[in-house]
């Protein structure tokens, strides 16, 4: 046999299969992280927009027209299409302090469950 160099055929299949392997496995990977980058951000999104609503309850000044203002449910966000932003005034009364509990809830595709965050406020 002559004393040649290079690679069999064999060999050449072995390392082929191997490569592919390693792309499959690759291409698998990322498509798995996109898609829980993207769900995260959606989380964050619906985290966002209901700290955003709080804030504005705790922040505005008209503490009787807090129920026409905000209580409702909003889903016309350009930016985060199906998403649904729902504000909840509930007024308890305990002797002579007046509180309203402020409930917001954000739903939407990729937020499961959906984002719940809850403030009392409290007559001035």
């Amino acid at each position: 046999m002559n004393n040649e160099r290079g690679f069999t055929l064999i060999e050449v299949v072995i390392a082929l299969t191997l490569l592919l392997v390693v792309m499959v496995g690759l291409v698998t990977m990322t498509g798995k992280t996109t898609n829980v980058a993207a769900t995260g951000d959606r989380q964050e999104a619906a985290v966002q927009l209901a700290s955003d609503r709080i804030d504005q309850v705790r922040s505005d000044p008209d503490y009787a027209g807090l129920d026409t203002t905000y209580g409702k449910t909003e889903n016309s966000f350009p930016t985060l299409p199906g998403f649904t932003r729902t504000t909840l005034l509930v007024r308890t009364t305990a002797g002579s302090q007046d509180f309203k509990r402020v409930t917001v809830t954000v739903s939407g595709p990729g937020v499961n469950p959906a984002v719940t965050r809850t403030v009392t406020v409290a007559a001035p």
